[in-house]
């Protein structure tokens, strides 16, 4: 749902878990890799917001946040969806002339769970690499101990205390508790045809409980693995029981993916450009508007935003990963080269044209937003000077094809102050023909 947020807006800050010493500690290490650290600054300034007994806060509204935080609100905004995709925060609104915000907070994922989900695991490795990962996973650990010459003499219950009759039973509820929020994906597995699809002779009737269609669609969401082919990856991964064998399946995924991608571990595209290569605020011009926009944004949000039904194609995404894993540039940066080779080539990432440019941009260390734009633009009025060269050597005797406005974009146009040659679509296609 898209809202405008008011610094005027209200807010309330709710507790619904009971937050332990060992929880700031799994939001710091475990989290903080994956939101970054401004989320987890909103997360913690959330929880400080609280009243003495944590459990609800007084009325605040969101100017107060924008003072504690020093952000502005659009980042905290961008930031409190990071708490709620990774399940450390709810969000309910109420609509009026002031609109009244609600934050539920939620504890973090104990340890063990989270080194096991399917996807925050997955991306925690990619974020901190693989030493940096295996230190943070034996830190975790619990030591082993020998018990084999040791008899346990724990004492029962029933020999320290004696049962008390006559008493009846007191329910108590809404009593506060260590609580989590689940993680939320819209599944594109039809699970229907998922079912239909093994006989039933092979399957329990417990087979395809809650937690497996859960476990099934985060796989299918990390791994971007299709309903044809995870059929046939639940089918080969049935225990004798009829039941699906979880870690199994796991182990299946990441295997077909990464036969499917050389070898590759998947990555997540939602990081967004780091705050200390993001240009100071304060400039309102139509450039530093754009340069804005791509540090802001992640690479799967700038993508979606080109698809009319705000899903990119497996393919793009593919490309998207390969320039912030392989080519290691800068998330900005790659939203500046993504906007670049969809304006001039109508919408269509040409995977050799943009390895290629993106190869010239990790060469030169290019990281800043402003960079990359720069140099894209540079390349782009050389690539247009060879061209035009070559197309005057060999039709010096033909007749000139009809022009139409070469499409560019916004910040080519605009305060770079270049003045564009009229070209038409064919000859943009000519120009890129050599990278397709």
């Amino acid at each position: 749902m898209s809202l405008t947020i008011l610094p005027a807006d209200s807010y309330v800050v709710i507790n619904k878990t009971v937050l332990r010493e060992e929880d700031r500690k799994i939001v710091t290490m475990l989290y903080q890799p994956i939101i970054g650290y401004s989320a987890v600054s909103l997360y913690f300034t959330l929880i400080d917001d609280l009243d003495k007994r944590e459990l609800m806060s007084e009325d605040f509204t969101h100017h107060h946040l924008m003072n504690v935080m020093q952000l502005p609100l659009n980042e905290i905004v961008i930031n409190r969806k990071k708490l709620e995709a990774v399940g450390l925060l709810k969000t309910y609104v109420k609509k009026d002339h002031i609109n009244n915000y609600v934050y539920l907070i939620y504890s973090p994922l104990p340890a063990a769970t989270f080194l096991n989900h399917p996807i925050l695991n997955v991306v925690l490795y990619q974020n901190l690499g693989k030493k940096e990962y295996e230190r943070m996973v034996d830190y975790f650990k619990i030591p082993k101990v020998n018990l084999k010459d040791y008899e346990d003499v724990t004492a029962p219950f029933h020999e320290v205390f004696h049962a008390v009759s006559g008493n009846d039973f007191i329910a108590n509820e809404d009593l506060v508790e260590h609580a989590t929020s689940p993680i939320l994906l819209q599944s594109k597995i039809d699970f229907d045809l998922l079912v239909s699809s093994i006989p039933k002779s092979m399957v329990s009737d417990r087979c395809f409980s809650e937690d497996v269609k859960e476990l099934i669609t985060n796989l299918s969401f990390v791994y971007h693995i299709d309903d044809l082919h995870m059929q046939g990856l639940v089918r080969d991964n049935l225990n004798e029981k009829g039941l699906i064998d979880k870690m199994a399946l796991r182990k299946a995924c990441r295997n077909f993916y990464q036969f499917e991608e050389g070898g590759k571990l998947p990555t997540l595209v939602y990081t967004m450009q780091p705050n200390y290569l993001k240009s100071p605020k304060g400039d309102q011009s139509s450039w530093a508007k754009m340069v804005y926009q791509f540090e802001s944004e992640t690479p799967y949000d700038f993508l979606a935003s080109k698809y009319k039904n705000g899903t990119p194609s497996p393919r793009d995404l593919r490309i998207v990963e390969s320039l912030l894993v392989d080519t290691g540039l800068r998330p900005g940066v790659v939203n500046a080269l993504l906007d670049y080779v969809l304006k001039v080539n109508d919408q269509k990432l040409s995977r050799s044209y943009i390895d290629t440019l993106a190869g010239q941009l990790a060469r030169l260390h290019i990281e800043t937003v402003e960079d990359a734009m720069r140099t894209i633009e540079k390349e782009h009025k050389k690539l247009k000077r060879q061209f035009a060269k070559k197309q005057t050597d060999k039709n010096e005797t033909k007749t000139p094809i009809k022009k139409k406005e070469e499409q560019l974009p916004e910040w080519f146009d605009k305060d770079l102050n270049i003045t564009s040659d009229i070209e038409s679509q064919k000859e943009m296609e000519a120009m890129l023909e050599p990278f397709s």
